[in-house]
């Protein structure tokens, strides 16, 4: 049984399969720039959510607090603690629009190029798909010229079309993966940013002072 020989599928390709597999690998290294660039972004950030969250707890006041987190980088949780201590003497109205505002910063700047993603996710099979039918077609056009109908004759053609495809999951679903992760970790930090924002609203109505 012979092996699939993947570089010569690749030099038997048409230009256009070649743009379209030189678009998909554009597409996938720039997934997963995004991809590996989230996943240590988020990393940092469980971490120093963490000691976050024990600073919070044994600190005595907004000032020890702020002080204690100053070496904390990444976590979105400090810039909302902070704008929310910006506003600690001011009305409880006042202090949750401050806060909703900081955490709809973060949450926006956590966000960011993950439309690339779903958008790789969603249409990269389909460019994929569309090189598979124009191989598929180049494929049966020269069939038709060709003196024998053979599988040999169109053998070629197809796998030329199919590699387009296969190029285009391959781009795919390392995407929609990624995707549905980050979603999942981004709610939980939204999760902790309401969290904080119960309890420096809490505090702020039990210690006018």
């Amino acid at each position: 049984m012979n092996s699939l020989d993947l570089v010569q599928v690749l030099n038997q390709t048409t230009p256009v399969t070649r743009f379209v597999l030189a678009f998909l690998l554009i597409g996938s290294i720039w997934s997963w720039g995004i991809i590996l660039s989230k996943i240590l972004l988020l990393r940092k950030i469980n971490k120093e959510s963490e000691t976050f969250w024990k600073i919070f707890r044994r600190g005595k006041n907004v000032s020890e607090i702020s002080t204690a987190c100053e070496t904390l980088r990444f976590t979105p949780l400090v810039p909302v603690f902070n704008a929310g201590a910006e506003r600690s003497q001011a009305s409880p109205g006042v202090l949750q629009r401050a806060i909703q505002r900081a955490s709809a910063a973060q949450l926006t700047h956590l966000e960011k190029r993950m439309n690339f993603l779903a958008t790789t996710a969603s249409v990269a099979p389909f460019i994929g798909l569309f090189g598979t039918v124009w191989g598929v077609m180049t494929s049966f056009a020269s069939l038709g010229n060709a003196s024998a109908a053979t599988l040999r004759a169109v053998a070629p053609g197809i796998a030329d079309a199919l590699i387009a495809t296969a190029f285009g999951l391959f781009t795919a679903i390392p995407a929609v993966i990624a995707y549905n992760h980050f979603v999942y970790q981004i709610r939980n930090v939204g999760g902790q940013l309401d969290d904080l924002q119960v309890e420096l609203l809490a505090a702020s109505g039990g210690d006018t002072a």
